[in-house]
């Protein structure tokens, strides 16, 4: 089977960000590439759209930039960078704790994404180290969520990138996490269960990502393609007063959301959690209490030299039990 080749972007990276690629149809009720454009991102200001298009912003594979005439169909694809207003700084700090020639390791605070996304862009993870260590090359080998703190590893150049991502497709990482939730009613420290199982257990259900959903699908009528090892590493209170569970978890698989679905399921919510198990009104960051999902270790055999590595976060969740009870 042949590796997917990415394609070649003909625009570099700029103050730490990518260009976009865009797919243009060949065909359609549009006489223009522009005209395609605007009907596109109908949401914008078509003159400004326009503009961009007159100031050579827009570039097809070969660099060259794509005047307002140019007819639909002579570019499958165009390029350009993404044009966002000022973005509200995300006020925690990203802390590297490895670099070397084909590897970054960072702990990522809460509220920061990995990538840029919808209104993040220049505060993302990815720009920020791009600028920080002066690499444009850097690219994520993986994703945490923007509400989940931990480790994330970057590619420092493409020679090796597809080495690293290999260990994720062929699950040939470790990956431990903690979670804090409310403590369930009734919960017994002698007897652990969740939902009427004892922990430790092995929760497995099939989940589906959707395009646009802000939640994923869950169904259990079809083969399970989730699994999270969960076992419970204390109860107690928490030092703002909270009666917390503090769980362990291990995903054997790496679906989206898997591990705030599957506590939801089990009936112990991860605590800051706005998707699930209920999903609520859009709302501003809580800085006070930022989901509490830690992603705490990554151990591996190195693809290049074939040493076991092994990274640990320094950071700790907030609502952890200060005491037992």
């Amino acid at each position: 089977m042949m590796a997917h080749v990415p394609m070649p972007s003909p625009l570099p990276v700029k103050d730490g960000v990518g260009p976009t690629r865009l797919r243009v149809p060949t065909s359609g009720p549009w006489a223009t590439i522009a005209e395609y454009v605007v009907a596109r991102f109908d949401h914008l200001d078509s003159g400004d759209l326009h503009r961009r298009f007159d100031a050579g912003e827009i570039v097809g594979a070969d660099g060259r930039p794509i005047g307002r005439g140019t007819t639909l169909g002579a570019h499958p694809f165009v390029w350009y960078y993404r044009d966002l207003p000022a973005e509200d700084p995300v006020p925690f700090r990203e802390e590297i704790l490895h670099v070397d020639h084909d590897l970054v390791v960072i702990d990522k605070p809460h509220f920061l994404p990995t990538t840029p996304s919808g209104r993040y862009l220049q505060e993302s993870a990815l720009v920020r180290l791009r600028v920080r260590l002066d690499n444009p090359d850097l690219a994520p080998i993986h994703r945490l969520d923007r509400g989940t703190a931990g480790l994330v590893m970057f590619s420092a150049r493409p020679a090796t990138r597809g080495a690293y991502q290999s260990l994720f497709e062929k699950r040939r990482v470790t990956k431990v996490y903690e979670a804090v939730s409310a403590r369930p009613p009734g919960w017994d420290p002698d007897a652990p269960a969740l939902a009427g199982r004892a922990v430790p257990l092995v929760y497995r259900n099939h989940i589906a990502a959707r395009r646009g959903q802000l939640q994923v699908d869950v169904d259990d009528s079809r083969e399970p393609n989730a699994e999270t090892a969960v076992e419970v590493r204390g109860a107690g209170v928490s030092a703002s007063g909270r009666g917390v569970l503090h769980t362990v978890l291990r995903p054997h698989t790496g679906r989206m959301h898997q591990l705030r679905v599957h506590l939801a399921a089990l009936g112990v919510g991860i605590l800051g959690d706005r998707r699930y198990p209920d999903l609520l009104p859009d709302a501003p960051d809580d800085h006070s209490l930022p989901l509490q999902l830690l992603a705490r270790e990554l151990e591996f055999t190195d693809p290049l030299s074939g040493m076991p590595r092994r990274f640990v976060t320094r950071r700790t969740l907030g609502e952890a039990p200060a005491s037992g009870q």
